[in-house]
C-alpha cells in the first residue's frame, strides 16, 4: 500500500547543517549510544534508532524521545557513518546496540533508521538476525542507491565528507544497497518529496519526485510492508510531527494509517 500525505514542515535548523557537495549533512560521532535515563516502559519491546551518513544520534533525539512516550525502551545507536564501511558499522557497532536492547528482556527488538542507517539495519538483518526481530521503519533510505552519489563520488570533496560508506551508494546493480535482495520482515518506508531549497542544486541530478537526496523511486524496496510519501525533505524527515506518529503506528500495527 502506498500513502501520499502533505504537510508542509519549514526545516530550519536543517540550514545550520548544510555544507555543499554533501550527500547528507555532517557531524562528529564519538558516543556508542545515547544516556537517557531508565524509564518505565509499559511494552515489552525495545527500538534501535540509527542516523544518517555524517549525522549522529543527535539528529534522531526527537524521534527517540516520541517512542518512550509511546512507551518503548529505545537505544539510539551513534556510530562513525564517516570512517567506517557499511559492512564494518554493521559487524562492529550495531551489535553493541542490540546487546543494550536485550538488557530489556525485549519480546520484539525494532529498528527505526534514516537514511544510510536503514542500509545498515538491511545489512546487519541479513547477516545476523536478532532474535525477535519486530517491525522496521525507514526513513528516506537509499534502497537502490542514489543518483547523486552516481554524479559526485569521484570528487575528492565528496570523499572526504561522505567515506567508505558514502562510496558505496550508487545505484549500480552491484552496489550494496542492490545486493542486499528483498526483505521478508515488516518494513514500513516513509519518504519525502520537497527538497529544501539548498538542495535544489542536487535534485538536478535525480529523475522524478524526491526529496533532494534520493528520488521517491529509490527508496522502494522489494518485500516491503507499506510505503508513504510525505511532503519534508531528506535532511528534517525524522523531525516532522506526521513521520512520527506514522512510525509509531507502524510499530504497534504493522502498517501506516489510512
Amino acid at each position: 500500500m502506498t500513502h501520499v500525505r502533505t504537510k508542509k514542515q519549514l526545516g530550519i535548523r536543517s540550514l545550520l547543517l548544510l555544507i555543499p557537495l554533501v550527500f547528507v549533512s555532517c557531524g562528529a560521532s564519538s558516543a556508542v549510544y545515547s544516556k537517557l535515563p531508565l524509564q518505565r516502559s509499559e511494552l515489552t519491546e525495545c527500538v534501535i534508532l540509527m542516523h544518517g551518513l555524517g549525522r549522529t544520534y543527535r539528529s534522531m533525539g526527537e524521534m527517540e524521545e516520541i517512542l518512550r512516550e509511546a512507551g518503548y525502551h529505545t537505544v539510539n545507536l551513534d556510530y562513525p557513518s564517516r570512517k567506517k564501511t557499511i559492512e564494518q558499522i554493521a559487524s562492529d557497532d550495531v551489535p553493541e546496540a542490540i546487546k543494550e536492547c536485550q538488557v530489556y528482556d525485549p519480546e520484539a527488538i525494532h529498528f527505526v533508521t534514516h537514511s544510510l542507517g536503514g542500509i545498515i539495519a538491511r545489512k546487519v538483518i541479513k547477516d545476523n538476525r536478532p532474535e525477535s526481530l519486530g517491525k522496521v521503519v525507514m526513513l528516506s533510505p537509499p534502497n537502490k542507491g542514489s543518483n547523486i552519489v552516481d554524479a559526485l563520488r569521484e570528487s575528492w570533496y565528496y570523499r572526504w565528507v561522505n567515506g567508505p560508506a558514502g562510496q558505496q551508494l550508487t545505484t549500480s546493480v552491484d552496489s550494496l544497497p542492490n545486493m542486499l535482495g528483498p526483505v521478508d520482515y515488516p518494513v514500513g518506508i516513509i519518504t519525502g518529496n520537497d527538497p529544501a531549497f539548498f538542495d535544489i542544486w542536487f535534485t538536478t541530478f535525480i529523475p522524478g519526485a524526491n526529496d533532494g537526496k534520493i528520488a521517491v523511486s529509490q527508496t522502494r524496496l522489494d518485500g516491503m510492508t507499506d510505503f508513504m510519501v510525505v511532503s519534508e525533505s531528506h535532511t528534517d524527515i525524522m523531525d516532522a510531527d506526521l513521520v512520527q506518529e506514522e512510525t509509531v503506528y507502524f510499530l504497534k500495527h504493522g502498517k501506516f494509517r489510512d
